[in-house]
């Protein structure tokens, strides 16, 4: 038995480029497929098309949440044909029509055993999503949802970041996606030249992160920082974050510590022509859980012992300048701990008292190149999280997140407290180490 197929257009008459772009769509000849066993192909131009599925999960959640559908081509000799080669056409109501046949296909084969309260993920081509005789996206959404029984809130249409353009076509297409109220999703982000401005811009419902993230973070601590960092960015844009290309369990695992909301790739499973039941990757996913806590119990306790000597010292530090010790004195303790930089007091509105004094490790903090903000007599710090959460807490010692420091090429983290004087002023004695 040969799999349903869906009529490609007419080779007479031709559709009139400058036209009408959804007269395409309404001219595909697509039958209900409710009832249909088999999965649903187009032909066109000597290519054959089908679609593949991968599932997109949700780690809190535990289940599945969505697929996205990938298309599979190939030509007269049965030969794969790449995407890329598929779509690349000069002619731009060509492009229209192939790429709106993708995904006429992905959603009739998505609708044949579509689960409800689940995304369906279509890939749209950069040129066509912002094409003024595109300019139909709502007919698109409307008509799929009418045609296969899908809801238009189902449908997450795929951007490319490097796409996103400050024109009025695209703005208006990014409009009517949500007029009809269809998702949008930014996908490869963190690929060759990201800009911020860009989801600002778009408001993507979806951000998805390119695998060369993924790749990195899982070779270098600082890369999972930062990406880290991007998420929590990107959850303040109102975005939900997505890592695709997670192969890997120390991959899976790098993805619960950075905090994304979903997860593809081929550890979770690879593409294939029938989704995924939504407990498809249940065990998977419980298994990361209970390694994510034994992991986090340790990471924790080791960080506890790490800070320790330092907690304890600057909390030293503050009890005896309050009681009116010299601040070199008071602070030797904590100056004399193998990775100090240097302490330096601040009054309670942030502003520096002094110089800094230098620790067992003051060169990492002098280096020469960084010469023009080693004077830091009356800087003002007020801006600082570990001033701003001392001030919050008097008494109670604080560690920073590591940061860049001013004082040179590398990470240090910073310890503060607050504490009251005998003539009741609050002052804030800080140490940074690296």
């Amino acid at each position: 038995m040969s799999p349903l197929s869906l009529v490609s257009p007419p080779a007479e008459p031709s559709i009139d480029p400058a036209g009408d772009a959804d007269t395409a769509f309404a001219r595909l000849e697509v039958r209900a497929c409710e009832a249909a066993a088999r999965p649903w192909i187009a032909a066109h131009g000597g290519y054959t098309l089908a679609s593949h599925f991968q599932p997109i999960v949700s780690l809190a959640h535990g289940r599945v949440v969505g697929h996205e559908a990938l298309l599979r081509a190939s030509d007269a000799e049965g030969q794969p044909v790449a995407p890329p080669r598929f779509f690349n056409v000069a002619d731009a109501h060509e492009l229209l029509w192939r790429d709106r046949l993708a995904r006429t296909v992905h959603a009739a084969n998505y609708a044949r055993r579509a689960l409800a309260e689940q995304w369906l993920f279509l890939n749209l081509h950069p040129q066509v999503f912002a094409q003024p005789q595109a300019s139909k996206l709502d007919h698109f959404i409307a008509r799929t949802a009418a045609r296969f029984g899908l809801a238009p809130h189902a449908l997450v249409l795929e951007v490319l970041e490097d796409a996103v353009r400050d024109d009025a076509d695209f703005d208006a297409a990014v409009a009517l996606v949500r007029g009809q109220g269809g998702l949008i999703a930014l996908d490869d982000f963190g690929a060759g030249h990201s800009n911020f401005d860009r989801v600002w811009r778009l408001r993507p419902e979806i951000v998805k992160l390119d695998r060369s993230l993924v790749a990195r973070s899982a070779a270098e601590p600082s890369a999972r920082r930062v990406v880290t960092q991007m998420v929590s960015l990107l959850h303040e844009c109102g975005a939900l974050v997505l890592m695709e290309g997670v192969e890997t369990e120390a991959e899976a695992q790098f993805a619960l510590e950075a905090d994304v909301d979903l997860v593809q790739g081929w550890f979770f499973a690879r593409p294939q022509p029938e989704l995924v039941a939504p407990d498809h990757a249940r065990a998977s996913i419980d298994k990361l859980w209970l390694a994510f806590g034994d992991r986090w119990r340790g990471d924790e306790a080791r960080y506890r012992e790490r800070v320790r000597p330092y907690r304890a010292a600057i909390a030293e530090a503050a009890a005896q300048l309050a009681v009116g010790r010299p601040f070199d004195e008071a602070t030797q303790g904590f100056r004399a701990l193998p990775r100090t930089e240097l302490c330096y007091l601040l009054d309670a509105t942030g502003r520096q008292i002094g110089r800094n004094r230098p620790g067992a490790n003051a060169a990492l903090a002098s280096g020469a190149a960084f010469a023009p903000v080693h004077d830091t007599r009356g800087a003002c710090w007020a801006s600082r999280p570990y001033f701003r959460r001392a001030m919050a807490a008097v008494g109670t010692v604080q560690i920073s997140r590591p940061y860049r420091t001013l004082h040179g090429a590398h990470l240090c983290e910073t310890a503060s407290i607050a504490f009251r004087c005998a003539d009741g002023t609050v002052r804030v004695v800080c140490g940074d180490f690296s």
